[in-house]
């Protein structure tokens, strides 16, 4: 692949963990580090094969996830002269997850806050154009990069197998996804991810709209917003994007 999109995000390898074990419903506490290591480094692979620009600490907590996994194999110690958590090879990350949880915890507390008084104070320029949204009772919410990336695996497992060897001359670029995808926005309120997949001819085409869609996220062009965790994804236009009408940006 030969486009790059260097995200602007502030999800790490600790966010992709808290991903995996609420999306998995386990315990922190009591990681299945083996499960969670191998979904850990499907999601990396797939980053790496969408040619995402991935930080180094990904790699050094996969070095870190695949030597707590060894270290479990292995048999117990004979002494146990050490405390319960100080023999537990999990203890030292559920410590560094319990902390950067609450962090986040206490981040998303004052953005809400944020988020509420706009409904007071109105700030033009920023946010999510909320009079575009579907009508719902549910608060919506930004979607996760690895939410974007969990969808985007389910696409890729939904497509027909022929799709993937239809051989097709067009060759799709980034910058024309770009253009089509906000084109579907200038008459519709919101557009369900899926939908963008649905005429796909190939495989090329389907991870060149998605690179599109990272793309418009980091220049800001729209959202992708859940009305639940792990719920379906909805795509806006974000409010700093909106322009005059007839101007449609692409």
């Amino acid at each position: 692949m030969t486009y790059k999109v260097k995200l602007e995000v502030f999800e790490g390898p600790l966010d992709l963990l808290l991903f995996l074990i609420k999306k998995e419903e386990v315990d922190i506490y009591d990681i299945p580090i083996a499960k969670i290591t191998d979904q850990y480094l499907e999601y990396l692979e797939l980053m790496q094969l969408l040619d995402l620009s991935i930080a180094g600490e990904f790699l050094v907590m996969a070095a870190t996830l695949m030597h707590i996994k060894s270290k479990m194999l292995l048999p117990p110690e004979e002494t146990q002269a050490e405390n319960e958590e100080d023999q537990d090879p999990r203890a030292e990350l559920v410590k560094r997850l319990l902390e950067y949880k609450k962090f986040k915890e206490a981040a998303a507390e004052l953005a809400q806050k944020e988020s509420s008084q706009k409904h007071f104070f109105a700030r033009v320029g920023s946010g999510v154009d909320v009079d575009k949204l579907p009508a719902s009772q549910d608060e919506p919410f930004e979607a996760s990069l690895f939410d974007l990336i969990t969808a985007f695996t389910k696409v890729l497992k939904d497509i027909p197998k022929d799709v993937f060897h239809q051989v097709v001359k067009d060759e799709f670029t980034v910058s024309e996804k770009i253009h089509d995808i906000l084109h579907m926005l200038v008459d519709r309120k919101s557009v369900v991810f899926t939908d963008l997949f649905k005429a796909a001819k190939n495989k090329a085409e389907i991870i060149t709209t998605f690179l599109a869609v990272l793309e418009l996220i980091k220049i800001r062009e729209i959202s992708v917003l859940q009305h639940a965790p792990f719920g379906e994804i909805e795509i806006v236009r974000s409010m700093e994007s909106i322009k005059p009408a007839g101007e449609v940006n692409g």
